[in-house]
């Protein structure tokens, strides 16, 4: 592994284009102290609600006793602000941590300046080829891995069994059907339920939306040589396009719903208001578990375009790597094998629910999305991997275009003027 701090300035310049985009407060951290053997101590930066109490325990413990006279601080961030955060952090000698949790979306903003250090040399030791491929992706910059797959969570369809029945409507098996089974279900309301819906879609819940996008074979952009093209309006993304616009107006009642509304959609879901819900597995925990112990909800993978296959979705997660200005490269490269162990990753599935980087322990994984869950994530896709992504998503660029899909604005038009916007932003 190479520190590469060459270019290191620029992550403070490029603060001040982030900034348009993204919130400017940073989490709470402990401060770190160093060994009374006079070792070193390895700091670790990890998001809230990312790794459960325990692995971190864990880890701590493993790490100090394998390396006797050294210690491992885990430092607990705030999501808001990180991305300011870690700009000024990674930027400094003494302050940057050595370990560092970063969204599969934000990784780029690193590694393209030199921020993290290169550890192309330890993907093996990570899990290689088990590494989810989609995060390896989003991890890496000009053919080198600067951020493993840290943990995915699986994008999955919840959909209410006991209305499907009653409406006659069979389990769908392509995204086609799928899309069929929502408006038939919707006209059908078994149950006679005001505002009901035949499943939740939202134009300010791009995620959701990007499943067909992506499964379409669509794209927001993609790069050419050194420059990003717009792709909103090649043939592939206005077939899905026109179909989520079609849902948006036979499908779904919340097409215009708030973006705090669709972060709480599942409270629609149990109270029998919507009959298809598409969240990450963790959303198993927000419906009544009276629905489970009834068994009225059933849980797919987003199908294909054709019976058998499977959708592809956007799957949110996080990357994580060693700091550039790590304070001590062996140490930094024990701890982060250690984090790619048996032990902490399952816990890591286990406790957290999330599908770990390194699936050969996703087997871990317990509860109703388990067994569909890890082929899921191995079939997702990511966002363009542009260091640029970030203003882009900053911007609400992606939740105003489906907005204005959502409201019923001409697709071709839309598509066109969205690619033009993602074309100035991405290659400025």
């Amino acid at each position: 592994m190479k520190h590469t701090t060459s270019r290191f300035t620029k992550v403070l310049a490029l603060g001040a284009a982030l900034a348009l985009g993204l919130t400017a407060c940073g989490g709470e951290s402990s401060s770190s102290s160093p060994s009374e053997a006079g070792g070193q101590d390895v700091r670790v930066w990890f998001m809230k609600d990312s790794v459960p109490d325990s692995a971190q325990q864990w880890l701590k413990t493993e790490f100090e006793e394998q390396n006797p006279g050294s210690t491992l601080t885990v430092e607990v961030q705030q999501w808001n602000g990180i991305v300011q955060k870690l700009q000024t952090s990674l930027a400094s000698e003494d302050e940057s941590p050595d370990i560092v949790e970063v969204g599969n979306t934000q990784v780029a903003t690193f590694s393209s300046v030199g921020a993290f250090a290169d550890i192309s040399d330890l993907e093996a030791d990570l899990g290689g080829d088990d590494l989810i491929q989609s995060f390896l992706d989003a991890g890496s910059w000009e053919g080198k891995l600067y951020a493993a797959p840290f943990y995915a969570g699986a994008r999955v369809v919840y959909y209410r069994t006991d209305l499907f029945q009653q409406a006659g409507i069979a389990v769908p098996t392509t995204i086609e059907e799928l899309g069929e089974a929502a408006k038939k279900l919707q006209a059908a309301n078994p149950e006679g339920t005001p505002d009901f819906s035949g499943m939740y879609l939202a134009g300010a819940d791009p995620h959701t939306n990007e499943g067909w996008l992506f499964t379409y074979g669509g794209q927001y952009a993609e790069q050419e040589g050194d420059q990003w093209v717009g792709r909103l309006s090649t043939p592939e993304s206005i077939a899905a396009l026109t179909e989520v616009q079609d849902l948006y107006g036979s499908a779904t009642k919340y097409a215009l719903d708030s973006n705090e509304n669709a972060q709480v959609a599942y409270e629609l879901f149990n109270e029998g208001k919507v009959g298809i819900y598409s969240s990450l597995n963790y959303a198993v925990g927000k419906i009544d578990k009276a629905l489970w112990d009834a068994g009225k909800v059933g849980v797919m993978p987003l199908p294909g375009l054709q019976p058998g296959t499977l959708g592809k979705t956007f799957s949110g997660g996080s990357s994580i790597g060693i700091s550039a200005n790590n304070h001590d490269e062996e140490l930094s490269e024990a701890a982060l094998k250690l984090i790619y162990s048996e032990d902490f990753q399952t816990r890591l599935a286990a406790e957290s629910g999330w599908i770990p980087g390194n699936t050969t322990y996703a087997s871990a994984l317990t509860g109703p999305t388990a067994a569909i869950s890890q082929d899921v994530v191995q079939n997702s896709e990511l966002t363009p991997n542009s260091p640029q992504w970030g203003v882009v998503d900053g911007n609400n660029v992606p939740r105003d275009f489906w907005v204005r899909i959502a409201r019923g604005e001409d697709v071709a038009t839309v598509a066109e003027e969205t690619d033009a916007t993602l074309e100035e932003q991405l290659n400025g």
